[in-house]
């Protein structure tokens, strides 16, 4: 039998068919297809009472895969674990050294930040130990997630219906959409109207709103309050009481983070979370692109840094400069700053190679694959260009009217002196209000402080404010990454199961609770708190980041969530008890849905509480 250099083990065999052509016949790569070990699904899998001690079982479709694993071990005594480089990978790396490790095996871990030939030939040549601290984070999280799931879950079948589940982040998620929903429905609309002036000087027109009365913003609430305000300004003369030049600056965005990515990727392509992720999967992995073969086209995808390796920077500014001249390149490269309590063990997603610019390789993929990869090939180019410039000005038109009070109208408009980084790439908004005066191009006349003006006409107009709107896939990813809800890899699969699990349901790309899904959150919120706390949440998620940095002990960690956690189990399942108003609720459901119900439930206190 002749040996290997090494077997290479990885997690999907996309990834493995990629790797293998880089590396040839001395090397072997299998994958493992996710993980090998799980917890049991017949039973809890942990011992609370022997420190948190874990039952993982081999999971029986992967009996095969390990036999497999375990025959091509044979043929070297070198292991690499090249699973994903962050906490999930770690953990299946772990439990496939425990299957794999024998007399003489040596396992090295390898981390493969981007499928490119050079970054698995760098990766292999210097190979890294285990990381334990990240393994214990992620059984943390397991462990965690398995005994709210397991704890709680009965306790919604016996009082809701069966196969209902509780999840320590999803129920978070679900609670936000159900507050939104309610907040909405108590919305109440409030009048305010807004005045448009037209004045005119020298033949040239110039369009205003009104902008003061008085040194405050205006605020007229009814039509009697406008027509008397119009009454005041009619025989007003009117002059130029300012006119400011000033010069204003956009800069770029950074390179997509896996929340930006999915957000963007939401506004811009239509994607959901999990479409995005999915795609982006496989541009990681790798595509074959014909005669330039299988390439991985974008480096590892669930990150929150920021950071960029400083050779893919001097690149990016080598392209930059060579297709777009020397403007459009700052004179120092754009270092950007990771957010404070984010992961830094990745590089943002960015091309893995310049070499592959979406035009020239458009016809090898998919269309949506190129879609995505075009997005995430702009903004990265972008991210590292010069500003784009604006000449902005603002002019202000006074009076004083019929009561001496100061009236002022203001125009305000930009011109593009240099477009800089937008002639690649615009982020899009998205349920945010934008002054779009900002960007308006505006051609004002030559006019000078103390110039007369003639008032034209005035055209009110009647509004009403909005409530917000509910939450699309970018907003209400936004929402969980700002309170600190989840991390990188674990946004996608947060929407698909509050979906799945018909807690929440989408219409128009938008979300909206379901009956049911109010029910759980309120029956959550009245006996688990803090499981719907997204403060509580957030602090566990950086508890578990300390652990993977050695900061924290897990055992102790869990420890500190279980005792409490207990006793509030003790006290839920007294607490969640029929009552009157339960009753009629039930009473007033449609027939099919009465039947998903084994109970009444509360839901009187439960919703002033999610209110609250």
């Amino acid at each position: 039998m002749m040996l290997k250099k090494g077997l290479i083990i990885v997690e999907s065999p996309s990834k493995a068919k990629t790797i293998q052509k880089y590396l040839g016949r001395e090397y072997t790569v299998k994958a493992s297809v996710g993980h090998i070990k799980d917890l049991p699904k017949s039973k809890l899998g942990v011992d609370v009472k022997k420190g948190f001690k874990v039952d993982y079982q081999i999971i029986p479709s992967k009996i095969k895969i390990i036999n497999e694993l375990q025959k091509a071990a044979q043929t070297t005594k070198d292991l690499y674990l090249a699973t994903d480089p962050d906490r999930e990978g770690e953990a299946i790396a772990w439990h496939i050294s425990e299957e794999l490790k024998g007399k003489g095996k040596k396992i090295h871990r390898v981390l493969i930040n981007a499928i490119t030939k050079p970054n698995v030939l760098e990766a292999i040549k210097n190979p890294k130990e285990l990381d334990q601290q990240k393994y214990h984070a992620q059984q943390a999280r397991r462990i965690l997630d398995r005994l709210v799931g397991y704890k709680i879950s009965p306790l919604l079948w016996d009082k809701v219906r069966r196969g209902l589940s509780a999840g320590r982040v999803q129920s978070v998620a679900v609670k936000f959409v159900v507050e939104r929903e309610r907040e909405i429905k108590s919305f109440i609309p409030e009048e305010y109207w807004e005045i448009e002036g037209l004045f005119k000087k020298d033949n040239n027109e110039i369009e205003t709103k009104c902008f003061k009365i008085n040194e405050k913003d205006p605020e007229l609430k009814n039509q009697a309050q406008v027509e008397k305000f119009l009454a005041s300004i009619k025989s007003s003369i009117w002059k130029i009481k300012s006119v400011k030049q000033k010069e204003r600056r956009r800069r770029p965005t950074p390179p997509f983070i896996t929340s930006r990515l999915q957000q963007e990727a939401a506004r811009k392509l239509g994607f959901s979370a999990k479409k995005t992720m999915t795609l982006a999967q496989v541009l990681y992995e790798g595509i074959d692109l014909g005669n330039f073969g299988t390439q991985g086209l974008i480096t590892y995808m669930r990150t929150d840094s920021v950071r960029i390796e400083p050779s893919a920077l001097q690149n990016v500014r080598d392209f930059i400069k060579s297709n777009y001249g020397n403007e459009y390149l700052p004179e120092e490269a754009i270092i950007y700053k990771t957010k404070k309590g984010a992961q830094d063990a990745h590089e943002a997603i960015r091309p893995a190679s310049l070499e592959f610019s979406p035009d020239k390789i458009e016809n090898y993929l998919e269309k949506d694959l190129f879609r995505l990869y075009q997005l995430i090939w702009n903004r990265f180019i972008a991210s590292q260009m010069s500003p784009a410039i604006y000449d902005q000005t603002t002019i202000d038109v006074e009076t004083k009217n019929s009561e001496n009070i100061a009236v002022v109208f203001r125009a305000t408009g930009s011109v593009m002196k240099f477009p800089g980084f937008t002639v690649v790439y615009i982020e899009s908004l998205e349920d945010e209000k934008i002054n779009s005066d900002q960007d308006k191009i505006l051609k004002l006349p030559f006019l000078q402080t103390g110039d007369a003006v003639e008032a034209e006409k005035f055209t009110p107009s009647q509004h009403f404010t909005e409530p917000p709107p509910h939450y699309s896939d970018a907003s209400l990813i936004r929402e969980l990454e700002e309170k600190g809800i989840g991390r990188p890899s674990t946004y996608a699969a947060i929407l698909s199961n509050i979906q799945d699990r018909e807690y929440v349901e989408k219409r128009e790309n938008r979300y909206y609770p379901t009956e049911l899904g109010e029910v759980v959150n309120d029956l959550l919120q009245i006996s688990f708190p803090d499981i719907l706390n997204a403060e509580f949440t957030a602090e566990m998620e950086n508890e578990l980041d300390a652990i993977a940095e050695g900061e924290m002990d897990w055992k102790k960690t869990l420890t500190r969530f279980w005792t409490p956690f207990e006793k509030t189990l003790e006290k839920a399942k007294i607490q969640m008890t029929p009552n009157a108003t339960t009753r009629k609720t039930s009473k007033k459901m449609k027939p099919e849905k009465s039947k998903l119900f084994l109970r009444n439930i509360p839901i009187k206190n439960a919703q002033n509480a999610a209110i609250r």
